[in-house]
């Protein structure tokens, strides 16, 4: 990913936020027929393991063999900022359009496991950070549904860990526009509904 040093995201704490509130991410790997893609929720096992899981029929766990590389994309809320959004572009016209956006590449070895443990386990952790993100204390739990059903659920399920071998982010969020310009955008982006986006501004320090 190329990334200009203005824009290169190194806070470990925003990395995390981004891969747990944009838990979404698209799997990228090659393989004999080619580059394959695989849109799936990741969660951090570790500080160093992603971990999620797939369907038994997914074309992944055929191609993609055990310990191969991947590459797993978060990417965060986005948004055109418009060279009007800048004050400064009335003075002199010399400002164009561009792209607002926060994104984190993931690269690792996966490794799968089809033991009723991992899946227990890993599908068990994924609904009770999802659950409790989307209904708090009421949320869906596992044991809500007949042993029998959910057994017969997990078969159709495969176990996969990702082992992260490194890490490459991007908070492209017009850090290399002076303060007024800044600021503007801010305001124009919660005008417009992209209210997370200017937040993740507003989490900048900016001298």
């Amino acid at each position: 990913m190329y990334i200009l040093n203005d824009f290169q995201e190194v806070r470990t704490e925003e990395i995390m936020n981004l891969i747990k509130n944009y838990p979404l991410a698209c799997i990228v790997a090659n393989t004999k027929d080619g580059l394959i893609a695989t849109h799936v929720p990741l969660i951090m096992k570790t500080d160093n393991t992603l971990i999620g899981h797939i369907a038994v029929n997914n074309d992944m766990r055929i191609l993609v063999s055990d310990d191969q590389e991947v590459l797993c994309i978060f990417k965060g809320e986005d948004a055109y900022i418009s060279a009007n959004y800048y004050p400064s572009k009335f003075e002199d016209h010399k400002k164009v359009p561009t792209w607002n956006y926060q994104v984190v590449h993931i690269y690792g070895n996966i490794n799968y496991f089809i033991d009723n443990k991992s899946k227990l386990s890993a599908v068990g952790m994924l609904t009770k950070i999802s659950e409790e993100k989307a209904n708090g204390n009421s949320g869906w739990k596992m044991s809500d549904a007949p042993k029998e059903y959910l057994m017969d659920q997990l078969k159709e399920l495969i176990v996969f860990e990702i082992n992260i071998s490194r890490i490459q982010a991007q908070s492209k969020l017009s850090q290399n526009r002076e303060k007024k310009d800044f600021d503007s955008v801010i305001k124009n982006l919660k005008e417009t509904g992209k209210e997370n986006l200017a937040k993740s501004m507003l989490k900048l320090e900016r001298n």
